[in-house]
């Protein structure tokens, strides 16, 4: 359905900031964006472009296709 994609990656972000034990605000300053977008990013609310999600990925040290997966 349209926007699955779009809301899966925001779950595993999520995941991955939870995993991490670290608040939003926190999260934010690790990948160099504000903490609204951050929160925009793990509801689903943004549509990102495929570099973002590589830029992400690159600064948290994991693979975009772990953000981009599941199911």
């Amino acid at each position: 359905m349209e926007g699955d994609l779009q809301r899966r990656f925001g779950i595993n972000l999520r995941n991955e900031r939870k995993a991490r034990h670290q608040s939003q605000e926190a999260f934010a300053d690790l990948l160099g964006v504000h903490r609204t977008y951050v929160g925009g990013l793990e509801r689903g609310e943004r549509n990102v472009t495929l570099r973002t999600v590589e830029r992400l990925a690159e600064r948290l040290h994991v693979c975009a296709a772990d953000l981009l997966g599941g199911g």
